[in-house]
């Protein structure tokens, strides 16, 4: 893994890059973006996927990955791990973030809760409920893997519960919009704090 840019104050920006055997993926963010996106990775609903968070989360991504090894959850997985491990270098030390980011998205039928604490202490409960086996042509496996990495990645405490619904792009598309406007919230910069939103004066 490649760190290659990284600045803040005055942006929260960060460029990553992640090459293996398995695949090599390339992300550029900017935390204070207007939500455009530029994703390719030649699977279509990921794609639709990551270019929803940017879009609901005011990050600007430009994401290109592609395949090695021809196995697409190898692929799913890395674009997953880097995407939010550059979000969390675009974050810093998370200096006057507002820290706390909850969102309730229906998509539908399909209802999805969000509550996000950019605290640098991993946690997460995911509930997604789905129920087909394959969706959008992606094993669901695949999909409840490419949730769950970019969750674990982004060093903060993430609940992600879909309250109901019949359809599963649904269910996960308003999963993924409710996470984005969380996080949207949660990174914000609060204009009357100084420091870190601690107690402890660190994250």
């Amino acid at each position: 893994m490649i760190i290659l840019a990284s600045s803040y104050p005055l942006r929260r920006t960060a460029k990553m890059e992640r090459i293996t055997k398995e695949t090599s993926v390339a992300v550029e963010v900017n935390i204070d973006g207007s939500g455009k996106t530029a994703v390719k990775t030649n699977i279509p609903f990921i794609d639709h996927l990551i270019t929803a968070i940017g879009k609901h989360s005011m990050i600007d991504i430009i994401l290109s990955g592609k395949s090695n090894d021809g196995i697409s959850h190898h692929l799913i997985e890395d674009v997953s791990i880097i995407l939010s491990q550059t979000i969390d270098k675009a974050l810093c030390d998370r200096s006057q973030i507002t820290r706390f980011g909850y969102a309730i998205v229906p998509m539908d039928e399909s209802l999805a809760y969000v509550s996000i604490d950019l605290v640098k202490r991993q946690f997460c409960n995911i509930q997604l409920k789905l129920t087909r086996e394959v969706i959008e042509g992606i094993p669901r496996e695949d999909l409840e893997h490419f949730v769950c990495s970019l969750i674990q990645n982004l060093n903060a405490c993430t609940h992600i519960v879909i309250e109901y619904g019949n359809n599963d792009h649904h269910k996960i598309e308003s999963a993924m919009k409710a996470f984005a406007i969380s996080l949207r919230m949660a990174s914000s910069i609060d204009e009357k704090r100084k420091g870190v939103p601690s107690t402890k004066g660190t994250m």
